[in-house]
């Protein structure tokens, strides 16, 4: 019984367990500042949905993606169920928009699953299709799945996840070769978009301020520009080396831990900065240097398209949320709840972001033939 949970020694030999180390040490320096931020219960929490989402990751190791490709295109339509009946029959709204589901002291965001989805039904997709995505009809099939699950994001309203799925299928589509007239076009349809949904009603204008506010922060720093003014003060206080981080009597007392609001999952970055400072910082931003330069040599050694694409689509994701959460920490970017890969506290987002680098993991161990 026990064999069938046991990983062969040939496929072990190839885990690339750098990338398990990262994630790892990125997880851990995420449990300090958040301790450091909302204190021991939540930090607590957060270990404990790493070591589920490592037992989790090593499920998903025992099997082969490409048994998993047969299990696309139902996984795909239940997230997009699963979006529908949150928004408009289970879920719970939390910051203006109903993208999450209570159960009981937790709570889950269909949103994160459902880029994993749209990653694997494209990837999937794009090999049916030999990679030929500039044959018109292709290229339209291949993009409305990425157009319904960011139609259903939208409706919730939740710009920022939408944005991380359009950036996605942009990544994966320049990545396999589509036109360059076409990628342009699709910019120019997401500016018509953008602006059709601004001008919907669909986003609230306290929402539309906030969206706006890095914009001028000063503007109205004890409003809408509060968040990121504040996010600004608590890292340019950490200087260099940072303030250092407190324990027991003394944890959550420095500045970004008492004045600024969702320190541990919007504003995770600023905690980083005032208590590690730049260096903290720097260190921080090597560990996903050498995490995404992993990924995409996968993507590149994929035996497979449906691999490669995979790989592209999970690097495309981890890019644009560590530029856009810590863009919006630093007010070069608009404020968007968008959460920092294992760093920012949340369990279905601690799961899913550790099963995308497993699937990472689970084609670098394939890439080739494997005889027993």
């Amino acid at each position: 019984m026990l064999r069938k949970f046991k990983l062969d020694s040939k496929l072990i030999k190839e885990i690339d367990f750098g990338m398990i180390v990262t994630i790892i040490l990125i997880t851990l320096i995420g449990v300090v500042n958040i301790y450091s931020a909302v204190g021991m219960g939540n930090a607590e929490k957060q270990f404990f949905f790493l070591i589920f989402s490592l037992v989790c990751l090593y499920f998903l190791l025992l099997i082969d993606y490409n048994i998993l490709e047969n299990y696309v295109v139902l996984f795909y339509w239940f997230n997009m169920l699963l979006l529908v009946l949150t928004k408009f029959v289970l879920g719970s709204e939390i910051n203006g928009a109903t993208g999450w589901i209570k159960l009981g002291p937790l709570s889950f965001q269909p949103s994160e699953l459902a880029k994993i989805a749209m990653i694997l039904m494209l990837a999937k997709k794009i090999q049916d299709y030999e990679g030929k995505i500039n044959n018109l009809k292709n290229f339209v099939i291949t993009a409305m799945y990425a157009v319904i699950p960011m139609g259903l994001i939208v409706i919730q309203p939740d710009m920022g996840m939408c944005m991380v799925s359009f950036f996605i299928a942009l990544g994966i589509f320049f990545c396999v070769g589509l036109d360059g007239r076409i990628i342009v076009a699709g910019l120019f349809g997401l500016a018509v978009f953008i602006m059709t949904v601004w001008n919907s009603g669909l986003i609230k204008g306290y929402q539309k301020r906030r969206l706006i506010s890095f914009l001028n922060p000063e503007g109205d720093p004890s409003g809408d520009g509060l968040q990121v003014t504040r996010a600004l003060i608590g890292i340019g206080s950490g200087g260099f080396f940072g303030t250092g981080v407190q324990f027991g009597a003394n944890a959550g007392k420095g500045y970004t831990d008492v004045f600024v609001p969702e320190n541990h999952t919007d504003m995770i970055f600023s905690v980083l900065g005032e208590h590690w400072g730049t260096i903290g910082c720097i260190i921080l931003l090597a560990l996903y240097g050498i995490l995404l330069y992993k990924m995409i040599k996968v993507a590149k050694a994929s035996k497979d398209i449906f691999g490669s694409v995979i790989a592209v689509g999970m690097v495309s994701y981890f890019l644009f949320a560590i530029l856009q959460h810590i863009g919006m920490n630093i007010a070069i970017m608009p404020i968007t709840g968008i959460t920092l890969p294992f760093m920012s506290y949340g369990g279905s987002s601690l799961l899913t972001t550790t099963l995308s680098v497993g699937l990472v993991i689970n084609i670098g161990m394939r890439k080739k033939k494997i005889n027993f």
